[in-house]
């Protein structure tokens, strides 16, 4: 299992224009029959347990705050997948997310083919809009990497932990 983080291959304009982050990880995978929507599936509908945990801790957090919680979602173009509500996609790419407020945030699962299987990549922006949603980030950061690392693990090499 070989989680990397990478330098974001992303257009933020495109994606959400004026993002203050955005970071990258991707993982090989000897699969070959996964598109965008499979690999999000695979990511963001079977979590590890701690993540679980640190979410529901996180929602409790962020109530008194008035801020979405996990369970809270807007109608969504493309469905939803896991928590999140899905923006767009095609075969290579899916892109989910929602704007609060704040901040606004975007999560894109991008597939590609790579020597003999496919590598995903998993990008992250987020648009914050003020002090709150930047507290909230500087906050989230060091769980969201350990996060993002641990369900690219599960989901792509479930018997090497997570």
């Amino acid at each position: 299992m070989n989680v990397k983080a990478i330098t974001p291959e992303v257009e933020p304009l495109t994606l959400l224009e004026g993002a203050q982050f955005i970071d990258a990880y991707r993982v090989a995978i000897d699969d070959t029959s996964l598109d965008a929507r499979r690999a999000a599936q695979c990511l963001f509908e079977r979590q590890p347990p701690w993540v679980e945990a640190l979410l529901v801790l996180r929602n409790i957090l962020v109530m008194p705050f008035g801020l979405r919680t996990s369970g809270e979602s807007e109608p969504a173009p493309c469905g939803i997948i896991g928590l999140f509500p899905v923006l767009s996609e095609t075969r290579d790419r899916l892109v989910a997310g929602f704007n609060d407020s704040h901040l606004d945030f975007r999560v894109v699962v991008d597939v590609a083919p790579c020597d003999l299987g496919q590598q995903i990549t998993v990008t992250t922006l987020v648009l914050t809009h003020n002090l709150l949603g930047r507290l909230y980030l500087a906050i989230i950061l060091p769980f969201h990497r350990l996060i993002v690392r641990g369900i690219l693990q599960r989901a792509f090499f479930p018997s090497a932990g997570g």
